[in-house]
């Protein structure tokens, strides 16, 4: 059975492909080892959030068409991330990485584990997965929010790192 997935790529430190750029746009081609790409959004430029004393992120969200379930694509995705350098144990939480690649959306499913929720949680109130997300599904009803990508873009505060202004189109 196919399924749409969502997922949110962002890095901010260089990998074994180069730049935080050059990185995203390697991990969007290699999203094509568990699927089909079927949309994939610009390159975002984006300020950390969180634990903010670190350089600027990139970001994008690609659609993929995939016969993986959730968990086995998850496990696809964190796999994919060590390829580029990533070490989820040893690196701070929300601190600098080479590639992280978030599981946003699974076609309506919802997930409820200790290693996956879906939707993510953080979905809604990230300006800097919303611009992306909006860009290539502006229609999405993300299940158990109300409304649209668009409507969830549209409420969030214009404050702090989560400001128009913090998430710029670099690509």
């Amino acid at each position: 059975m196919k399924h749409c997935a969502y997922i949110g790529l962002g890095a901010n430190l260089p990998s074994p492909a180069g730049s935080p750029q050059q990185t995203l746009c390697q991990a969007i081609d290699g999203l094509a080892a568990a699927g089909q790409v079927t949309a994939h959004s610009h390159l975002y430029r984006t300020e950390p959030l969180g634990f903010e004393s670190q350089p600027p992120f990139v970001n994008a969200v690609a659609q993929l068409d995939t016969d993986l379930e959730p968990r086995p694509l998850l496990d696809f995705l964190l796999a994919l991330e060590r390829r580029y350098g990533r070490n989820r144990t040893l690196d701070p939480p929300n601190g600098p990485r080479t590639l992280d690649l978030d599981l946003l959306l699974v076609d309506e499913q919802t997930v409820a584990s200790e290693r996956l929720t879906l939707p993510h949680p953080g979905l809604a109130v990230r300006r800097f997965v919303l611009v992306p997300l909006a860009e290539i599904a502006p229609d999405l009803c993300i299940p158990g929010l109300p409304g649209t990508v668009n409507d969830l873009l549209a409420a969030l505060p214009n404050v702090g790192p989560n400001r128009q202004e913090a998430v710029r189109r670099i690509g």
